[in-house]
Parts: structure tokens; sequence; C-alpha cells
């Protein structure tokens, strides 16, 4: 909401110095965020004067333009030029070229001379232009940013004005007024007006508030027997709820829709971010800027017959008046006349009863429209208005007969109309419900300790009705505060007028807590080791397509069952994922076409498991009623499963490259790690053996178990076509983890070993076995076959080639043995590692490489 300061101060005791900048710094006190400031003199300055022709003489030049070139006095006769400066002369008569023929010799106009700044930095300087020196320029509304009218220069008289010679212009077109605007949160609609801002300002500051509706209130008449026929038929309200609850009309004849809207009217329009567009239209939106309530105006001539609010009818069209032919719904609230409808309730009127350069006879509509049904008008009619945005937020029901007086009074003052007395005013309201406000209840609720008095002040300040019982207060909340409903709401209201900053800011003392859980410690764990190694955290979206939930969630890209969303963002990704790795695909992609080239990113996240429980949508509950036991767990079990998933992708390097570092690539290797890292950080060991995955390269892809030989996951490099059609970096490697299945198996408790005094003794084992024996098999038997005294088996090298006969290969294995109460000796571990190697020949043929 934007106000102009000059308006504000007609309603509240704004100071003749305070600054826009002064205005938001006292109305953000009373919750009234301050948004920005908007001041003409920011991009116009002067000297700008009011100007009258003396001479004007058409030249035609070669290029077929004619301009008049004019002789302009700019100081009263007989007077001299006190202004100095290159260009401006002493006699007080400028030689000026104007293009615009609009005007004749004798009229007044706006002169901006040499030295003054026009809107988008435009200065203006004598220069020669046709052959003559032009000493300033005879200016048009849009040239000094004050409308869009640009067919001629900006002629004073027609304006009904009749300035003297040598005036400040800009103080005539109200140019050193200017605007604070504020945001109003939706709760607040009645700051959708001066009225209402200059309540809060005076709220703000403790003044006293001298409310202009019920200064004019007295002065409107009651209905008359010949007032406009209206009916109200909302017989079958949408959703419960009545279209229209009051419906005031006025009729003013005579009125005259050409005479122009008054400079200081139409600054203010300007100012607070509205256009002129004729007077009896802007006469309606400084109403509706000033009171807070929308008002519609209809030539009454072409009005058919009464008014009725209804619903629309099926396939029933309205011309609105932006020239857009629209196609109503079953729900649209429509005001109607015997042809049919002519406006969209609350939202914009129609084209065929528009108020014209012939209109004599206005019919006035100031009516109270239900705020769900306005709202849902406009956005399905993608037309937001400034009345739907007051009509979403709230209109005061006490307000539509004022307001139409208002108008009417404008109109005959400014528009020479004559009041026909004819008022109707149907009216369905219902008067606010009072609130039982106990005593020491603001207190106890914010923490101050407001007394009686504060307590009555505050409340009578918002317009309230105040009651003293014998338990506290009957609180009657003022028609326009329609968000005042609770104790609570009234509270607020208390803590927002006796200061925010009177709360105190202690904070409550938390209860004990028991920690993290076991899953939340476990989770935590895992992603610091994998920061703590060089990995970054990400989050992506859980949106994706059928296809990519089929090649990343099945190792034969066969069709996954999947959850599909009732509202997508977008079509091209309805389903919730089965992996994590699409959207963590997109994100490297992304950070690579960045210029990103080493990246080694993870994410923990949920995925949705569809299944037999989640195919059919549950219905949504109604609103303010709690779902019964029975209705919550058919709720519950239609959610789908959704276990954590861990995933990461890398691709580059590991380290930068720099003096004395070699980089190594990152490979699948790489990718093993990750997996080995997360699950060793919970407890875990997994077993490394030979997979297939659609998405990963068929001779690099690694199936990862537990020691119960489930599987949980997969790691390796990706598929080169994948990586080819999905434009990533050569090589690139993923895992994926199913971590709530690894937490499940984090072992409960961890037994500590005793640490050995004495040296270990080392020996290796080279072991050659058929090629289709895993290594990981291999290892474990040797582990097994090794007994008590190993403490620790790793492989170090596999061969293929020279010296291996073909069809197998060569598994060199590091063991390392050590005894609790001992040194062993040569023997020992020898015996040791024999055995390993006997437990190797036997399960898999196994022989020392020789």
């Amino acid at each position: 909401m934007r106000i102009p300061l000059s308006w504000l101060r007609e309603y509240a005791p704004v100071p003749e110095d305070a600054t826009a900048e002064d205005v938001l710094a006292t109305l953000v006190k009373v919750g009234l965020e301050e948004e920005d400031v908007h001041r003409p003199t920011d991009s116009l300055s002067g000297p700008i004067v009011v100007g009258q022709v003396l001479t004007m003489e058409p030249e035609t030049h070669s290029n077929g333009k004619t301009v008049n070139w004019c002789s302009v006095r700019v100081v009263p006769e007989g007077q001299e030029q006190t202004l100095t400066g290159k260009g401006i002369d002493p006699s007080g008569v400028q030689g000026i070229i104007c293009g615009a023929h609009n005007f004749s010799v004798g009229d007044k106009v706006v002169v901006t001379l040499p030295g003054a700044v026009l809107p988008g930095d435009f200065r203006i300087s004598a220069r020669k232009t046709y052959g003559h020196t032009s000493a300033g320029m005879i200016a048009s509304v849009r040239e000094l940013g004050i409308g869009e009218d640009h067919d001629g220069i900006l002629v004073l008289s027609r304006l009904g004005l009749d300035p003297e010679v040598g005036s400040d212009a800009m103080e005539l077109l109200g140019l050193y007024d200017s605007a604070a605007e504020v945001n109003v949160t939706p709760d607040r609609g009645y700051a959708f007006s001066l009225r209402g801002i200059a309540r809060e300002y005076c709220n703000a500051v403790r003044a006293p508030f001298t409310d202009p509706v019920e200064q004019l209130a007295p002065t409107v008449p009651a209905p008359t027997q010949d007032g406009f026929p209206v009916t109200v038929d909302d017989a079958a309200p949408v959703r419960g709820r009545a279209g229209c609850n009051r419906f005031a009309t006025r009729t003013v004849e005579g009125v005259d829709p050409s005479r122009p809207t008054p400079p200081w009217l139409a600054s203010r329009l300007r100012l607070a971010g509205i256009r002129s567009v004729s007077l009896p239209v802007d006469i309606s939106n400084y109403v509706m800027l000033e009171y807070g309530q929308p008002i519609h105006t209809y030539d009454a001539d072409s009005v058919q017959g009464g008014i009725t609010v209804r619903r629309a009818a099926a396939g029933e069209n309205l011309t609105t008046l932006d020239g857009r032919d629209r196609a109503l719904d079953a729900e649209d609230l429509v005001i109607a006349d015997d042809s049919g409808a002519i406006g969209l309730a609350g939202v914009m009127g129609g084209a065929a009863t528009e108020v014209g350069e012939s209109t004599t006879r206005i019919l006035v509509e100031a009516a109270r429209f239900d705020e769900v049904s306005v709202a849902r008008t406009a956005r399905r009619h993608k037309l937001p208005s400034e009345a739907s945005k007051r009509y979403e937020r709230g209109v005061d029901p006490q307000l539509a007969p004022v307001a139409a007086q208002r108008v009417v009074d404008l109109l005959v003052e400014l528009a020479g109309g004559t009041d026909t007395g004819r008022v109707t005013d149907v009216d369905h309201t219902d008067a606010p419900a009072p609130i039982e406000l106990p005593a020491g209840y603001p207190t106890a609720r914010v923490g101050v300790d407001y007394s009686p008095e504060v307590v009555e002040r505050t409340l009578t300040a918002i317009g309230a009705d105040v009651t003293e019982t014998a338990d506290g207060w009957t609180v009657t909340p003022p028609s326009w505060r329609p968000d005042l409903t609770e104790k609570e709401d009234l509270v607020e209201e208390i803590a927002r007028l006796d200061g925010y900053d009177r709360i105190p800011d202690r904070l409550p003392v938390a209860p004990p807590g028991r920690g993290f859980t076991r899953s939340q410690t476990a989770r935590r764990r895992v992603a610091n080791t994998l920061v703590a190694a060089g990995l970054t955290e990400v989050l992506s979206y859980p949106f994706v397509s059928q296809a990519e939930n089929d090649l990343w969630s099945s190792a034969d890209g066969s069709h996954v069952p999947s959850v599909k969303l009732a509202n997508p963002i977008s079509e091209a990704r309805p389903l919730l994922r089965t992996s994590v790795l699409p959207g963590l695909v997109e994100v490297l992609k992304r950070n690579h076409a960045r210029g990103f080239r080493d990246l080694a990113l993870y994410e923990i996240g949920h995925v949705f498991l569809a299944d037999s429980h989640t195919a059919d949508t549950q219905p949504v509950p109604p609103l303010g009623v709690r779902p019964g036991d029975e209705e919550l767990s058919r709720l519950h079990a239609a959610v789908p499963a959704q276990p954590r998933k861990l995933a990461a992708v890398l691709t580059g390097h590991d380290t930068a490259a720099g003096p004395w570092v070699a980089p190594r690539a990152l490979d699948w290797q790489d990718a093993l790690d990750v997996a080995a890292l997360a699950a060793r950080s919970v407890g875990v060991e997994l077993r490394v053996t030979q997979g297939q995955h659609a998405a990963f390269h068929p001779g690099r892809t690694a199936r990862l178990s537990t020691a119960d030989g489930a599987v949980i996951g997969v790691a390796g490099e990706l598929h080169p076509q994948l990586v080819a059609s999905q434009g990533l970096p050569e090589r690139t490697c993923a895992v994926e983890l199913d971590l709530s299945a690894l937490l499940d198996r984090e072992p409960s408790a961890v037994a500590a070993q005793p640490i050995s005094g004495y040296p270990a003794a080392t020996q290796d084992v080279a072991l050659v076995v058929p090629s289709e024996v895993a290594a990981a098999d291999l290892l474990d038997t040797v582990r097994r076959g090794a007994g008590e005294l190993l403490e620790s088996a790793e492989i170090f090298d596999v061969y293929a080639g020279k010296g291996i006969p073909e069809g197998d290969k060569s598994v060199a294995i590091a063991l390392r043995f050590r005894a609790p109460d001992r040194t062993l000796t040569a023997d020992e571990a020898s015996e040791a590692r024999e055995a390993a190697v006997a437990a190797a020949r036997r399960e898999h043929g196994a022989e020392i490489r020789s």
C-alpha cells in the first residue's frame, strides 16, 4: 500500500517536516513492514515553471515535419527573470521549438527551463535545432513522468487551472509530494486504505484518531422506495459461503465526464500507484484508496432493468473492461441485469455498462463480497485488480453506504452531477461476535504486566467496544477487523500496540531431552565420515520420470512401480524417486557445466517405494476436524515406504594439480572406498562381488552385500552409453547404498579388543586361482583358514598374464600375525600361513604362485 504523505496528513498528525522514511519508521512500530519510498523529485528537478504562449509560428522543414517556433513568457509581465544560467533569457521570454500542435497562443503550459532534469536523466539545455536556438521545452505529461499521454503538451487551462505565469509548476502538479509504501499482511485488509493507515499511525504515536467514516456516516440517507432495484440471489452459496451480504447503490445525474481530474487528485492517485483514467473512474479509485471500499460505477442508461447478484449460468460469457471475452464458471459471482452478466463481482466490470464520454447518469455500486469467492474468480480468470486485492482480505461490511455517499459528494463537487436521492442498501450482514477476555490473560500469554488501563486503551484504539466484566472484559471487535475472532487475537493486538520492544527476550528453559536417537547418531556419523573424506553433501529434487526410476532402481532396467504425484511440478517428472542417483547425477552435470571438474558429491535422502497399499490415493480429510483413529490408520497405511539411501557420484581427480603434486583420476575403486567408509563408520563390513546393473559398466560394477548375504548396494563406473547420452564426464563413478538396511545391521555393542604389546609377523602369499573365483571369496577363505593368530589379511595385487596359466589369475595377499601373550616365532607364522593356503586349495583349487 502506497501512502501519499499529503493525503495522510489530512487524517493523522504527521509533522510537516516528516519524510516518507520517518513515516515508515513510525508505522513499523505497529507491525507494518516498510517496503519502499516513492518520490517524484528523485527523477525530476527544476527549474520547471508555468509559462504562457505569446507567439507560435508554424514552420515546415525539408524532412516534411512541421514544428512551431514559440515565444513563451515564463515570468509575470513587467518582471525580469530572476533565474540565471546558460540559455535562460533575463527578459523572461524564452524561444522554444515545439513539435506539438494541441495548444494555441494565450495557453498556459508547463515549461522546463535549461538546467531542469526530467525522468530518464533527460537534461534540458539550450540547443540549436530547426534553425533556431531552443532554450527549454514545453512539456507533456509523459515527459514529466505523470502520465502516459504523449499526443500533445499539457495545457493547464484544460485542467481547470489558471496559475500565475512563472509560478512553480511542480508544486502546482503536486510533484513535491512523496509516498511511503508498506507491506500489508493478508489478515489486515483494513490497512489497504488511508483510513486504516492513519488509524495505525495514530496508534503508533499515541494520538487520538478521528475516523472520516464516522464523520460522514450521519449524512448518509436511509434507503428509499425508489432506490435502484437490486436482488441478491445466492440461495445455493458455494462451499457454504454466501457470495454477497451487502449491496448499496446511489444514482447521480447530470454528470460531465469530460471534466478534467483536478491535479491534486491525479497526483495522489499517481503516487498511490494508480493511473488517472477519467474523472468518474478517478473518483471511484480515490474513494477506494481513501476508505478501503472498492467502488464500481455504471453508465446508468446502459443498465437494462434492475441488478441481480448471482452465480454465473452455464455457458455464460462476459466481455470485461479490458476488452477480453471471458467464459464464466458456475462458481463465478456476477453482477447481472436483464441482458445477462455485466460484471465479475469484486474483480472487474463489464464493457457494456462502462462509463464513457457520453455518460450523464452514473449508478454507483458499493458492495461487500465474499473473500473466497472473489479470490477464486480472480485466480480462475488470471485477473488480479486493486478491488480484488481488498476483497480477498476482507472489506468492512458497514462501509458500503458511507463510501457510496463519498463518491456521490465528489461527483457532485467535481463532475457537476446532481444527487437523485435514490438510495438502495441490501444489508444481510451480521454483527461481530463478542469475545470474552479474562483478566490477566494477556499478561500470562505474553509475559508483560499489562495493566487494565493498558488493555482497555489498546483495544479501544483499534476500534473495539470494550465492556468490563467481573472476570475481565467483553470485547466486540470493530466491523473492519474480521481477523479478530479469539482472545489470542486480542492479546496479539495488545502486544503490538503497547510495543513489541516491551516483550522480554528471555528464552524459556528447554526441557531435558534424550539427545539423538541411535539412528540419528549413526546417520550423522556416516555424514561426518564422508565429509572428512572430502565429499560434499548436496540436496536434489525427489521428482523423476518413470524411465529414470526404471534405469536406476532395477539391475536390468525393467519396470519399477512408482508413486505418482497428484499435482506434479513438471509433467516430465511426475513420480517420486526410488533411487537418489537421478537427482544427484543432475547436480553433477550442472556443476560440471559451470566449470567444476573435480567433483565428489553425496546425498542422504528418502526414496519412495510403491506397493499394493499405496496404489490408490486416499481422500484428504476435511479441514478443522480431527480424523478418527480408523481414518488415520487408513491414511498411514497408504503412505509409501520411505527408506533412506546414501548415494555418491565422483568424477575428475582426487586433488588439484600443483607443484610436486600428481593428481590421480578418480575411478571405480574410489566409489568402493566411499561405500566401505560409510559402512565401517557404523561398524559394518561389506562384501564386494562382481555385479550387474543397467546403469553401470558391465565389467566395472560391484555388488555390495553384508555378512548375512543381504544385497544393500551397488558401486562402480557408469555405463559408457549412459555417460554419453547424459553428457557426463568420461569414467564417472557412482555408488548407492540402502542406508536404512545398513543401519539396521549396526552392532548394538562393540567389544573393545585388547592391544597386544608384542610385535607382528608379516608374510605375503600369492595364490593362483581360476579367474571366475571372486577375490573377496578367496580372501574370506584365507582369513578363516589362518586361525586366531591372523590379525589382518588384505589383497594388494591381482595379476593375469605372462607366467600365469590362461584362465587363471594371481591374487597376492598380505598377512599379518600377532599373538596377545608372546612374540611369534617364524615357524608359528609360517604354520598359520600354510593353514590359510591349505584352506584356499581345498575350496578354490588355489596353488602358490612359483
